[in-house]
């Protein structure tokens, strides 16, 4: 038996197991470094799969290390499971209606698709390896967070997936094709400026504004964005505005700044640019500033060798093998929750993606069931992901596939609203048949480890510097 024929066996096998931890962890929808029942699910069905399963690693209660087999090479996946605030939404639905219950969250990037498509993947190399002993070994890593606290960063810094030869992951979206784009390093800060109160009208001179000084920052902020490179986003947002008062002068305040760059050591210069501006607000007003990295990540950087051998495999595998059932749902996802302008927005997308001799059987049939080429364009993607802090430390790449209408964007309750379709449980059963496929190729072909990771030392140095320091743990406690 060949090994696509093998491991879609297997995956097929286990479809009940594996989409019943997509749709539980879909209806549990929890947020970054909250997310207890679901690392508790993914405990219990990988120990009863046969893994050793490590949990809390790297200061991280739902972080896990699920382990199996022996020797190199040791072949790693990366499981993402958090939900997005306020994003909860009846599955399947059209309209937008909550879940039933209490929780205002939900899967609207369809992590709990991913994190059980890579589940899907390690079941199908264990198979592997079960029956080929010796021939190396296959992790799971469970991280939490990508969301907001950027669980991989952490990982990262920490030595995790130092054990790992290559590692794969993916992630759903409305279309099939390997990710050959960098992302975005990005730091996350909070400045708070101290000023002191006092009335505004009888003693202004004694105030000292922080509101003042945090508008001050704004204004040099915007300033400064004409000097720095164009591919660099600086954005904020208001976290204390030091009370409602306007007859007294405010005494506090706080700003949350993110800085993003394509690359890493771009993001640090202009960090402390933006640190700059903040002390000048200071000075100006006459307050005292304090500044907290929150969170940080590094740019993505995809390796040519292992995205190669995640496009053959994606061929062989093929699209997801959808159903007019199928179609008729995302026929009704794409009329019925677009505005008339976002629909006349996604036609464009769609004409040019698949040509406008094709807009109208499209719209029909609007799910992607073809494989895009591989195309190596050195774009950078607007978003980011602590993927790319993986990306440095071990040869990493990772893929889409199609679990959502065309032109469904992620972040949003029509994505959330796929999540446990049948659509999506197509998807992302493909999906895991993929990244096994792509497991074993390593294991049969050593080679390709070492000319993975000769590419990852040419690009990266073999160095990795973390954006967040040491003394930075997780934010547990944060909702």
């Amino acid at each position: 038996m060949d090994n696509k024929k093998f491991v879609s066996e297997v995956i097929d096998n286990k479809r009940d197991l594996i989409v019943k931890v997509s749709d539980e962890i879909f209806d549990f929808a929890e947020i970054g470094f909250h997310e207890f029942r679901t690392a508790k699910l993914y405990e219990e069905a990988l120990r009863q799969e046969g893994f050793a399963v490590e949990m809390g690693i790297a200061g991280m209660p739902t972080a896990f290390k699920a382990s199996y087999g022996s020797g190199k090479p040791v072949v790693g996946f990366l499981a993402e499971y958090d939900a997005l605030p306020e994003l909860s939404q009846r599955g399947g639905c059209t309209r937008r209606i909550p879940a039933d219950g209490e929780n205002p969250d939900g899967h609207g990037c369809g992590h709990n698709l991913l994190g059980a498509g890579t589940f899907a993947a390690a079941l199908g190399v264990k198979a592997y390896l079960e029956k080929n002993p010796g021939k190396g070994t296959v992790v799971l890593f469970g991280c939490p967070s990508e969301e907001k606290g950027n669980g991989k960063t952490l990982m990262a810094r920490d030595g995790v997936f130092d054990c790992l030869d290559v590692a794969y992951t993916w992630h759903p979206g409305d279309e099939n094709r390997v990710t050959t784009s960098s992302s975005l390093a990005n730091v996350s800060v909070f400045f708070r400026f101290k000023g002191v109160t006092s009335h505004a009208a009888a003693a202004p001179e004694q105030g000292r504004s922080a509101l003042d000084a945090a508008e001050l920052m704004s204004v040099g902020v915007n300033y400064l964005r004409e000097h720095i490179i164009p591919e660099a986003r600086i954005h904020y947002a208001y976290r204390d505005v030091g009370g409602i008062a306007p007859n007294v002068v405010q005494g506090h305040s706080c700003v949350h700044y993110f800085v993003r760059a394509p690359k890493s050591w771009q993001v640090q210069e202009i960090y402390k640019r933006v640190i700059d501006v903040a002390e000048g607000a200071a000075k100006m007003s006459g307050t005292e500033m304090t500044y907290e990295l929150y969170a940080g990540l590094s740019d993505y950087v995809p390796n040519h060798i292992l995205s190669g051998v995640l496009q053959e495999c994606m061929e062989e595998i093929g699209a997801p093998k959808f159903d007019e059932a199928d179609f008729a749902l995302a026929k009704a996802f794409l009329n019925e929750t677009s505005t008339k302008e976002e629909l006349e927005a996604k036609k464009v997308f769609i004409k040019k993606r698949f040509g406008a001799e094709n807009l109208e059987a499209v719209m029909e049939r609007p799910l992607d069931t073809s494989i895009a080429p591989l195309e190596w364009k050195g774009e950078i993607m607007a978003g980011s992901t602590d993927v790319g802090d993986a990306s440095y430390v071990v040869p990493t790449a990772q893929f889409n596939m199609a679990t959502a209408t065309l032109g469904t964007a992620g972040h949003t309750w029509q994505m959330t609203a796929h999540g446990n379709t049948e659509i999506a449980h197509k998807a992302m059963m493909a999906a895991g048949k993929v990244m096994a496929l792509a497991g074993i190729r390593v294991y049969e072909d050593p080679g390709l480890v070492e000319k993975a990771r000769a590419e990852w030392k040419e690009e990266t140095g073999g160095v990795y510097e973390c954006p967040v320091p040491k003394e930075i743990g997780p934010r547990l406690e944060d909702e």
